[in-house]
């Protein structure tokens, strides 16, 4: 009986997990030629926002609750290949550096990750949860000055994420977080190499509510759905984690 019991509690946990079925890769210019007619049977999942927003927080919590229903989940984020990150970061600790290398810095790590990491992932069936995208990396192109243009045709060999949420927060409230989580405000992230203003908090403040900006305009272009990030870590994760199992329910 015992045994009855466990075996048809292994079937309805089988049949609570959705079975995706096979399907081409999709790129949002020329892609990687060599890869255009892969198929992948898993799901890309994308949290964008800014530094102290709760994307971590929130990637953590819905690993677990994706794994928890059966699914296979593996994280990835900027910053993150063993091939390219370690030259990164050494190149973001010369202030010197111009705007235009860091970005191309920036392209061969996601490059990277998505040949070596993404792709594979997807082709397994796992779905892939994105800790940040190829949108951030736009955004700072952008309010830095750089072509717009320039920036998406750079990424034309991304893939297109399946959902891509962007956690908004208002930039004083972030700037506390921000506080609370480092007690420094990051010369980057404060958008101190563009000469906003020789206060960092005032040049914070600055710099996140033009990435803001930069991130509601690519709402139509990129299918982004802003998500207030300005509520509790536990009221985002219910919000996110519902809208998810929405869709890989579908």
């Amino acid at each position: 009986m015992r045994s009855k019991t466990r075996t048809q509690a292994y079937i309805q946990r089988k049949k609570a997990v959705r079975t995706f079925g096979p399907r081409p890769l999709r790129f949002y210019g020329n892609g990687i030629t060599y890869l255009k007619d892969t198929e992948i049977k898993g799901r890309l999942v994308v949290i964008e926002g800014p530094d102290a927003s709760g994307r971590s927080t929130q990637i953590g919590s819905l690993t677990s609750h994706l794994e928890a229903s059966g699914h296979a989940v593996i994280n990835t984020g900027l910053r993150r290949s063993d091939l390219i990150a370690p030259g990164l970061l050494e190149a973001k600790r010369n202030f010197a550096i111009g705007k235009k290398t860091l970005s191309l810095f920036y392209a061969a790590d996601f490059a990277d990750q998505l040949e070596n990491r993404i792709i594979p992932a997807l082709r397994a069936g796992y779905i892939v949860l994105a800790d940040r995208y190829i949108f951030t990396l736009i955004a700072r192109d952008s309010v830095r000055g750089m072509s717009r243009i320039w920036a998406h045709n750079l990424f034309g060999f991304a893939i297109i994420p399946d959902l891509v949420y962007y956690l908004d927060v208002n930039p004083m409230k972030l700037v506390h977080r921000v506080f609370e989580k480092n007690s420094f405000l990051d010369y980057y992230e404060s958008g101190a190499d563009m000469g906003l203003s020789d206060d960092m908090f005032e040049s914070f403040l600055k710099y996140q509510a033009m990435l803001g900006k930069e991130f509601r305009s690519m709402q139509r272009k990129y299918g982004l759905v802003p998500i207030d990030g300005n509520r509790s870590p536990e009221e985002i994760h219910r919000d996110l984690k519902s809208r998810i199992d929405k869709f890989l329910s579908h």
